[in-house]
């Protein structure tokens, strides 16, 4: 089931649900607590950094120095020493420089690594509906276009900005130490550069969050009309669908259009800002030199420390662009990072003596008018297997999701025994008629469900499932790579994989949704066979695609328009003539009926 309710791709309400955005003091938190773990190396590579940074300054005076010994005729010995000097301070800081770029540098990328994790395990945590209601194209955006963003600002802007904030505090102190006047002059370029700043973050916050939404917007529509080509060209809605597209597309363009135009306004008004600074300094040396105040040597290098200015506050200040796209970025991943425990716990509790599982009134909507389920109760025993029934849209998947704990519901309670934890997995596991194969081994791929299974237990499990004779066929047995560029296996086997995975993460409830519907007709039998191997000692749910599964069933439960209406055996159902009954003479009907 999911948000959009006509089933064309394209046609959902543009107004999404989107994920939450954290606040700017929010992910300031967010960061600091992503940090505090490394804190020892951020003093570490900031130390280093103010080192290099004040051994730098050296440069400028040794060149006045030079300035003075030309300026007064001294002998050309005279300038061995600040020659020498000046070599010593290149080496001296290149190398501190690069010491301590490196630790910022590692500190940056252990932060992004932990806020990559924090952000895949909540967003995999996440009800299916909640991400259905804000759409692919958000998560999406998020877990590549904003962390690349963030990845690329730690790599890049985070060094340079350190080093930019340092060099401009040294560097200032360093004039006023020449003469304090230098200083003043130098300060006339703060107000327009001050200025600059806050015009270019109050415009730059707001574009940038717009125009990641408009990139999720966009590969919302260009994931729906491209995952719904064929029913979008069944329905002749190729123009609408192209308008749409194009007008999303339209949209990022013109945000981007506008952040462009920005930052060319950003650039000009920094350089209004070097130029009075600079003439402020070179007019102030010219009065001090003259009236005998400094020396040329001393002009010269206060005006070469405005100059080695032009470097750092041109780069912190055009670092506030990553920066703010960056902070857009991070805002967005932190705000999925935050969605409450609650938002994302499927309730464990004790259920009543003997049960497994306990559905109470429990009720689910996709939406205002679109409730799936009213107030299903239903109870699970230890060790039975139930299967549910009933036609497309009554609700059968839905309330399978929320067993498994994929799903929240929207009213009422789930609540699995905590008599029955899983002894080296999850207490429930779904397994869908959607199976994916992940790319690698066979054996990586079994080893999803249990990571420290050993080869034996994989064979075992996939002996279990009747899948171990096609695996060890294979070229290189379980070593042989599957998924995507890999050697592909038929919808069967791929469930059988699904089937093995459950049989190693040993769950004691497990949940069949159709699991057996992708096989077709010849591997029908064989799947089933392997899916009643799988489930055996366990309580269990099976959405019945097959009406043979429910006559293997303990128990069939009949779901019509969200509620239950029958619950009994095979048997007791089929002679009670109601709609099992009915369900069960046209299914036995369509079997028996000669094929034309």
């Amino acid at each position: 089931m999911t948000s959009n309710p006509s089933g064309i791709p394209g046609t959902a309400d543009d107004s999404a649900e989107l994920l939450p955005i954290a606040s700017g003091a929010r992910t300031r938190a967010a960061l600091r607590t992503l940090i505090r773990p490394d804190r020892g190396r951020a003093l570490l590579g900031l130390g280093v950094l103010v080192g290099a940074t004040a051994v730098g300054l050296l440069v400028q005076p040794l060149l006045g120095r030079i300035v003075d010994i030309v300026a007064d005729g001294r002998p050309a010995d005279a300038l061995t020493l600040p020659v020498v000097l000046l070599l010593v301070v290149a080496v001296v800081q290149g190398v501190t420089t690069t010491l301590g770029l490196t630790q910022v540098a590692r500190l940056g990328e252990t932060v992004l690594a932990r806020l990559r994790e924090q952000f895949v395990e909540r967003a995999l945590q996440l009800p299916a509906d909640r991400l259905e209601r804000a759409g692919a194209g958000d998560l999406t955006a998020r877990v590549t276009g904003d962390v690349a963003r963030v990845a690329e600002a730690v790599r890049s802007a985070l060094p340079e900005m350190a080093r930019s904030v340092l060099a401009i505090v040294l560097t200032l102190g360093a004039m006023a130490l020449l003469d304090v006047r230098f200083l003043l002059a130098a300060l006339l370029a703060v107000p327009v550069q001050a200025l600059t700043a806050r015009w270019y973050v109050r415009r730059a916050v707001t574009v940038y969050a717009d125009q990641r939404v408009a990139n999720g917007a966009q590969q919302q529509q260009l994931l729906e009309t491209i995952g719904g080509a064929v029913t979008v060209r069944g329905h002749r809605l190729e123009e609408q669908h192209t308008e749409k597209s194009a007008r999303r597309s339209r949209k990022a363009v013109e945000l981007t259009m506008r952040s462009v135009h920005l930052v060319l306004g950003f650039y000009a008004r920094l350089h209004i800002a070097e130029y009075i600074g600079l003439a402020a300094v070179l007019v102030t040396g010219f009065f001090l030199v003259r009236d005998g105040s400094v020396s040329i040597g001393t002009a010269t290098a206060a005006a070469l420390y405005f100059h080695s200015l032009f470097g750092p506050v041109n780069a912190a200040l055009v670092l506030l662009d990553d920066a703010q796209s960056a902070a857009a970025g991070l805002a967005r991943l932190v705000g999925v990072t935050d969605i409450e425990e609650s938002a994302v716990q499927l309730p464990h509790q004790r259920t009543e003596a003997g049960a497994a599982v306990t559905v109470d009134a429990v009720s689910h909507a996709y939406g205002p008018g679109r409730t799936v389920l009213h107030e299903v109760s239903l109870t699970l025993r230890a060790g039975e297997h139930v299967a549910l029934v009933g036609t497309s849209g009554a609700g059968k998947s839905t309330l399978a999701r929320l067993v498994a704990g994929v799903q929240r519901p929207t009213g009422g309670t789930v609540s699995v025994a905590q008599s029955a934890p899983g002894p080296v997995g999850p207490s429930v596991v779904l397994v869908t008629q959607e199976v994916h194969v992940f790319t690698g081994t066979l054996a990586e791929d079994l080893r999803l469900a249990r990571p420290d299974a050993t080869d034996a237990d994989l064979r075992t499990a996939l002996a279990t499932v009747y899948a171990l004779e096609w695996a060890e066929a294979l070229p290189e047995g379980l070593a042989t790579v599957v998924g995507e560029g890999g050697h592909r296996l038929d919808p069967a086997r791929a469930q059988q994989l699904a089937l093995a995975r459950l049989v190693l993460a040993d769950p004691p409830v497990a949940v069949l949704d159709e699991a057996t519907a992708e096989a077709g007709s010849a591997g029908a039998r064989t799947l089933e066979r392997s899916a009643e191997a799988a489930l055996a000692g366990r309580t269990a749910l099976v959405v019945a695609h097959r009406l043979t599964q429910a006559v293997a069933a303990d128990r069939v439960v009949v779901l019509e328009a969200g509620r239950v209406v029958e619950s009994g055996t095979h048997d007791e159902l089929r002679t009670a003539d109601g709609p099992y009954a009915t369900l069960w003479r046209a299914w036995s009907g369509s079997r028996a009926a000669p094929h034309l």
